[in-house]
């Protein structure tokens, strides 16, 4: 099953027109990330601290159908999607209210695990896998 984040938009995350700015919907993005992460008991400092593990994202692709403003109330449903034993993508479906019937924009990120010294790729780690386990849908 995928993971579903509510959010609500921000006046700083807006530009003078007034509408969501464009390199803050995967910002919003990260923010469901995280929050899946923790979801399944993963500790966010020692993830990318002492174990010697990073995980950059090296591609990101937004869509937008419709504008966000401040105020709105949105829904970020996420589903990762294992690549291969080292690489991962994850999918954000973005809708505008809390019943999802208008979808609003669309992001993909993918990731890789690396050693953050030596930029050496590295397997993912158990806690990552069952992270990918338990979000992903049964169609990935």
């Amino acid at each position: 099953m995928s993971f579903t984040a509510s959010y609500t938009i921000h006046l700083s995350e807006t530009d003078a027109a007034g509408v969501v700015y464009f390199a803050n919907v995967p910002h919003l993005c990260h923010v469901a990330y995280e929050d899946s992460l923790l979801a399944v008991g993963i500790d966010l400092k020692a993830l990318v601290s002492a174990r010697g593990l990073a995980l950059p994202i090296t591609h990101c692709a937004v869509d937008f159908f419709q504008p966000l403003f401040c105020g709105d109330r949105i829904l970020i449903v996420l589903t990762p999607h294992t690549l291969d034993s080292s690489s991962f993508e994850v999918t954000y479906q973005i809708y505008h209210d809390p019943a999802g019937d208008r979808r609003v924009a669309q992001v993909l990120t993918r990731h890789v695990a690396i050693d953050p010294i030596q930029r050496q790729r590295l397997t993912l780690p158990p806690d990552l896998i069952h992270w990918l386990t338990q979000w992903q849908t049964s169609d990935s």
